[in-house]
């Protein structure tokens, strides 16, 4: 399903795909984008933390960064890792297919802990983590080619590189406990997922790229900023999760995951993910990759 945003200077058009159910929990989604942005102009906006990402683009390039590490530019094939820190990045005109890995598709398609790229946005064909998707630009940077045969192409070859892998259980039953909002301790995300804490640590690192009390303070914050984009026109008070002790603590929190005070990031135009995360919210049921449940 697609629906169309259309703002003063960009038109957003969204298509959220689901995986087959070969590949259930290993994906937050395909989703494809189509950007039109007036005059040859670009625009810029920041991508929140979010869970690992591959993205193809056809016509722009983006112009990509997470604070502490390079600007990425001039390639059609961009990926991240797990992120706790704003994606910037700017673009024109252009048409992208993403693919976003929920941490058991972590397991599945990659060698590497995901806690060795966290933070990290690289050229795909570069980096050695990423360089196996790298037959997919002959497609999905094609826009000649057809949404149908361009989502085939995307669903060979993962068939070709998926496998099993024997934490799926303990990485499943650790995401299940991670979206409940009432898990709000380690102690707690330990007990739910069946581990001591310390075997929580090493799945949590290998699998999800951050420690487990890192892990629940982006869920809180991701709940509080989703609400917010979600509601045009609402306080920061009124988005603030439950848990958050004061307004002080969340502001903390908002600086330390967004590298701005909140009154700096609502006072900004958001042209992109303002519409795509209200479209993705009603279609897919969940604004933002770090609110999908494992299945």
């Amino acid at each position: 399903m697609s629906e169309v945003a259309t703002t003063k200077v960009c038109q957003v058009r969204s298509q959220f795909i689901t995986p087959p159910a070969e590949f259930e929990g290993c994906f937050t989604t395909f989703y494809r984008l189509e950007l039109d942005i007036e005059d040859g102009r670009t625009v810029w906006d920041h991508l929140q933390p979010e869970w690992a990402n591959i993205r193809f683009f056809a016509g722009s390039c983006p112009i990509t960064q997470i604070p502490g590490g390079p600007a990425v530019s001039g390639t059609n094939f961009t990926a991240t890792g797990p992120s706790s820190l704003p994606n910037r990045f700017e673009l024109g005109t252009s048409r992208m297919w993403g693919i976003g890995f929920l941490p058991l598709g972590w397991a599945r398609f990659f060698d590497v802990e995901a806690a060795s790229v966290a933070n990290l946005v690289v050229d795909g064909c570069k980096h050695p983590s990423f360089a196996q998707f790298a037959p997919l630009r002959e497609v999905l940077c094609d826009a000649g080619r057809s949404s149908e045969e361009q989502l085939e192409a995307i669903l060979a070859l993962m068939r070709t590189l998926s496998r099993p892998n024997r934490d799926e259980d303990k990485i499943r039953r650790v995401h299940r406990a991670l979206i409940d909002p009432e898990v709000t301790s380690v102690a707690e995300f330990a007990d739910r997922s069946g581990k001591t804490v310390r075997s929580l640590e090493r799945v949590c690192t290998r699998y999800f790229g951050f420690p487990p009390k890192l892990l629940l303070r982006r869920q809180r914050f991701m709940r509080s900023l989703t609400s917010f984009m979600l509601h045009r026109g609402s306080k920061w008070t009124e988005a603030m999760d439950e848990h958050y002790h004061d307004q002080a603590q969340f502001t903390r929190e908002f600086q330390q995951f967004m590298v701005m005070k909140p009154t700096e990031y609502a006072a900004l135009d958001h042209p992109i993910l303002s519409s795509f995360m209200e479209q993705r919210a009603r279609i897919w049921g969940s604004a933002a990759q770090t609110l999908d449940a494992p299945d």
